[in-house]
């Protein structure tokens, strides 16, 4: 679950606000590190008499600080703005994307089984859990990035040293960590996530791995890397737990409203109706069934603004929503799963939108971006923060406006242009 970039919250994990991309700034590390009360040392001294307290063995402790210095730069990440503003059909184009969806049908087929046990025994569906596994870790594929995943202990010890303003909550993560070690359920070295702690396949904080995590392999320990039984079955159990996930519920719909629909009705979180109520204002699904006699509750929602796709959101849909607090992410992980599932994409086209570029359209943007000088660290197909950076660069060199970071039809053609 990711840690939105508002800073409202801090959630599962952070690989959604990773992939949008991070500006970093000169000053918080300083200023951060100015707030500790007591250099580091003597901080990991007195931070002991915590975790006895927690019943962790002075042998696991050693076995954490021994040696260990705090990652500072994590004070920069944890003050940054977003470096890219997306609007909501580019943040959907980048996450349902081509090469996310074929993964995704792929792990689909090659875990069926996992995913019939998920279902049957936690009550998840699968669209929903292929929809995280996606957007979380591109299917366990950036675990193995040294350039998103880093030791998890230096970065949690920098922030409970130093991080005035949330120190007893970052403390309170360090001490789960700790315990995680202390139980034998991982080794220091094999606990590697973002910069703020979230870690696995579905990105948990240590709090969310120690108590909702699930023995779904039966090895004896609950371990969110490698196998994706454990990662996946835990989230399943923080949905049901947590978000009050209800088995066999839609998400929601997409649906049409008729020509004089009182709009005052869209994008208002306190208009909660049943569906037969929507039904008798005259809205139906997208291809024109009633929802007469539903009583069930929802609310209108149309993330385009004026425009786009019109949503009718249900319990399930505010479930998935649990998991990071933002209606833009739990939109991606539904719609996600749902095209991984065979679900066709949004009838309703997007104000100003366009079509996502194809895998292959990809790999050619960014083999032309590096060519022309713009790195891009790589021509896998997939867009995450180089390319972006790489993409507007290229924006700005050639005058393309607005210079956003997005991977357009109306980039690759100018890049078709200059060869």
């Amino acid at each position: 679950m990711s840690l939105h970039l508002d800073r409202r919250s801090v959630s599962l994990g952070l690989l959604s606000a990773a992939f949008a991309g991070a500006g970093s700034l000169s000053w918080p590390v300083r200023a951060l590190a100015q707030q500790a009360e007591k250099p580091f040392p003597q901080w990991v001294q007195d931070f002991r008499a915590r975790a006895r307290a927690r019943g962790i063995s002075d042998a696991t402790y050693d076995s954490v600080f021994r040696g260990l210095k705090p990652d500072t730069s994590v004070y920069a990440h944890d003050r940054a703005q977003p470096e890219f503003t997306e609007k909501p059909w580019q943040y959907l184009n980048r996450r349902v994307s081509d090469w996310r969806i074929s993964v995704g049908r792929e792990r689909a087929q090659q875990y069926a089984g996992l995913f019939n046990r998920i279902e049957n025994r936690i009550g998840v569906d699968r669209n929903v859990m292929l929809g995280y596994w996606g957007m979380e870790s591109a299917f366990g594929d950036v675990l193995k990035s040294s350039d998103h995943m880093k030791p998890i202990f230096p970065s949690l010890a920098a922030l409970a040293w130093g991080d005035k303003r949330r120190r007893k909550y970052w403390e309170t993560e360090l001490l789960n960590a700790l315990v995680i070690v202390d139980r034998g359920w991982a080794k220091p070295e094999q606990m590697t996530g973002s910069w703020a702690g979230a870690m696995g396949h579905t990105q948990w904080m240590p709090e969310v791995w120690l108590n909702m995590g699930v023995d779904f392999d039966g090895d004896g320990k609950i371990f969110p890397y490698g196998r994706p039984d454990d990662a996946l079955a835990g989230t399943a159990n923080y949905l049901v737990k947590r978000g009050k996930y209800r088995r066999g519920e839609p998400w929601g719909y997409e649906v049409r409203v008729p020509a004089g629909f009182d709009r005052s009705l869209i994008n208002n979180t306190k208009e909660r109706r049943s569906l037969d109520q929507w039904s008798r204002l005259g809205v139906t699904t997208i291809d024109g069934q009633s929802f007469r006699g539903l009583g069930d509750q929802a609310r209108l929602w149309q993330p385009g603004g004026d425009g786009g796709p019109t949503l009718l959101l249900m319990h399930n849909f505010y479930a998935v929503r649990s998991y990071n607090p933002s209606n833009n992410y739990a939109l991606a992980v539904v719609h996600l799963g749902d095209r991984i599932m065979g679900g066709a994409p949004f009838v309703t086209p997007w104000p100003g939108g366009e079509r996502a570029l194809s895998i292959a359209e990809l790999q050619e943007l960014q083999t032309r971006l590096t060519y022309a000088g713009f790195d891009t660290s790589g021509t896998d197909g997939r867009v995450g923060p180089a390319t972006m950076r790489a993409v507007r660069s290229f924006q700005q060199h050639s005058g393309i406006k607005p210079a956003d970071g997005y991977a357009s039809l109306e980039v690759l053609s100018a890049l078709r242009r200059m060869n």
